[in-house]
């Protein structure tokens, strides 16, 4: 039988060791704890600095392949509308002289973005040693080429073209998928006279009745023409894309380094064209808008109106 010890006599035994508070190790406690409090203060602030800490813009560079028309306005509504903005970019423009020299510049890296046609894209791809550059965005579904005529030279329809002088733009892009159009629709080429002239008299040569019909883009030519005095009733606008013509038109490239390096950007910039494009459609008075880049946003929305693609 174990023997047992009144309370008053453990302390006595040696095996026991009185439990006593040490000063040292209370000190070294409540350091303890005063340290992780203010590593958590710490955090907390730091979390708090980078959350509302402003980040410059991200600067982009972007090139129309023309001067500014329809194919603009979305992204004129998008810069005056705080659109580019709202999404941490800071963006720019600058005129190539026509899709390749644009996708030229995209390609060096001198701009980030551009507005091309998808075709002349194409045919820049198809080239040896061409770089990949991507269209990421159609803006539109449809080619916006056209034959532009006056019915009062008897052309309503495509097939009136036959016996007519038309008139060919220098550097028109129209005209690349003329012969494959006329063969789809059973004209013979041969029977249409192709007159070569400057693009800034296209509109005023068909005006003065010294051609029958010129190519362009359905949505330009026709404002252009109806400026210059030429009745809207008079015009026989004939489009490619309704006479079984399948080629797309504008694209927006991007550079692929940039690409590579700032996905979000890119996301960023194609997420507020699209809103963009929906002021253009719904919002026409916003055409008296001017961007602080000195866009005149009346005449691209003026001729988007027409462009319905």
């Amino acid at each position: 039988m174990k023997p047992t010890y009144p309370a008053r006599q453990l302390a006595q035994l040696p095996e026991v060791i009185p439990m006593r508070a040490s000063p040292t190790i209370a000190i070294r406690c409540v350091l303890a704890s005063l340290i992780g409090l203010l590593a958590f203060a710490c955090f907390g602030a730091t979390e708090g600095g980078a959350a509302g800490e402003v980040r410059p813009p991200i600067a982009i560079q972007f090139s129309f392949d023309r001067p500014i028309d329809a194919s603009a306005a979305p992204f004129v509504l998008a810069s005056v509308s705080g659109l580019f903005s709202s999404e941490g970019l800071a963006v720019t423009t600058n005129i190539a002289s026509g899709s390749r020299d644009a996708i030229a510049r995209v390609a060096r890296g001198d701009s980030d973005f551009a507005l091309v046609d998808i075709n002349e894209l194409i045919r820049f791809r198809d080239s040896t040693g061409a770089p990949l550059i991507k269209a990421v965005f159609v803006l539109f579904n449809k080619t916006p080429y056209a034959l532009i005529a006056r019915k009062s030279r008897g052309i309503h329809a495509l097939s009136d073209i036959e016996g007519k002088t038309l008139g060919v733009a220098e550097g028109d892009l129209a005209i690349r998928l003329w012969p494959a159009l006329a063969r789809q629709n059973g004209i013979k080429l041969a029977s249409v006279k192709q007159s070569k002239i400057s693009a800034a008299v296209r509109e005023p040569i068909l005006s003065a009745g010294q051609v029958d019909a010129v190519t362009g883009f359905s949505y330009l030519s026709a404002v252009n023409l109806r400026d210059r005095g030429v009745p809207s009733d008079d015009l026989a606008v004939l489009r490619y894309a309704d006479y079984g013509c399948e080629a797309y038109g504008f694209a927006v490239i991007v550079n692929p380094v940039l690409a590579a390096a700032r996905p979000e950007a890119v996301k960023g910039f194609l997420r507020e064209l699209i809103g963009g494009t929906h002021l253009a459609i719904k919002d026409p008075a916003a055409r008296r808008m001017k961007s602080s880049t000195g866009w005149t946003a009346d005449r691209a929305i003026s001729s988007w109106s027409a462009c319905a693609p």
